[in-house]
């Protein structure tokens, strides 16, 4: 991307922040804004320093240089002006997505697209009586998007096809991995799966099956290994001769019978919820957690650049 484009990064908290990161490194030049005066006047090192931990692990180059794009914005109207992309990271409340793409709207170029980090509240609930409505989408990432490239791109049922387009090709050119998801669903794709395999491990570790420790194994040094660069089609493709169809025929009767007894809500309630959480070992510390955070990204750093190897990207 040139640098004369530009973004705007409206909510410059920790996924504010990581896209500011993507967009700098991509040579785009960043105007982050964020209501708390704090917040703000922290983002600009916080961007610094996650340009400095990709370096480490070659995923970022020119620390200078990258950070220098980065910019702060005293609001909303001057962190839109120009700009050809926002990216909003407001707080997960409808009432208060409805306020920021209103004002978003009003502020920004024409032709600027505008999309919603949020997790879980689809673009129609926020979107629905703005003029602009047909530039708005929602750009889901995965936490921390600096290190995870997915995101899911989601629009309304008015959001123009070619706003969609425009956007695959912007996430795509920083760097990023994006999907579609063809029509709203709460919680998207990413969230579902995840929330299916969560709501089984309450209740087999709830149960009593295993241990809760014992059940993150059976994730990080199993499936996970796999998921790592296989997606579930292709992995239950290479695990019968004749790939998924022949998948199918041999293994979905236990599979069925899995789907007819799925996990239901009660297991994230008492008494469930109160057996898993005793039944995790480690206390929730904030110095603990913020070294096992810091040990995450490093960790995922070391397999972004591996993957990045494996492809044979540059």
């Amino acid at each position: 991307m040139s640098e004369q484009q530009s973004v705007a990064i409206v909510g410059a908290g920790l996924i504010g922040c990581a896209w500011a990161t993507i967009f700098a490194r991509a040579g785009w030049q960043v105007r982050l804004t964020d209501p708390h005066a704090p917040t703000l006047a922290a983002a600009p090192a916080r961007v610094k320093g996650e340009l400095a931990a990709l370096a480490r692990h070659g995923l970022a180059s020119d620390i200078e240089a990258a950070a220098a794009r980065v910019t702060v914005a005293k609001d909303v109207a001057e962190a839109v002006a120009g700009v050809a992309f926002v990216q909003e990271n407001g707080p997960e409340k409808v009432e208060d997505k409805r306020a920021i793409f209103t004002e978003l709207d009003r502020l920004a170029p024409p032709d600027a697209i505008l999309a919603s980090s949020t997790s879980a509240i689809v673009a129609s609930r926020f979107t629905e009586e703005l003029p602009g409505r047909a530039r708005c989408l929602v750009g889901h990432p995965v936490n921390p998007p600096h290190l995870i490239p997915l995101v899911e791109l989601c629009g309304a049922p008015w959001t123009a096809p070619e706003t969609i387009a425009r956007a695959r090709e912007v996430y795509r050119g920083i760097g990023q991995v994006p999907v579609t998801i063809k029509r709203e669903i709460n919680g998207f794709v990413l969230n579902r799966l995840q929330g299916a395999l969560l709501a089984e491990a309450f209740r087999l570790v709830g149960d009593g099956y295993v241990s809760a420790e014992d059940l993150d194994h059976t994730v990080k040094n199993g499936l996970g290994l796999r998921w790592s660069f296989l997606g579930p089609f292709e992995t239950i493709e290479l695990n019968a001769p004749g790939g998924i169809a022949d998948y199918c025929a041999r293994y979905t009767g236990f599979y069925k019978e899995l789907a007819a007894s799925a996990a239901g809500p009660d297991v994230y309630q008492s008494p469930n919820a109160d057996r898993v959480i005793a039944a995790w070992p480690h206390e929730a510390a904030p110095r603990r957690l913020d070294a096992r955070t810091q040990w995450r990204n490093e960790r995922l750093a070391a397999l972004a650049a591996h993957k990045r190897q494996a492809a044979g990207e540059p």
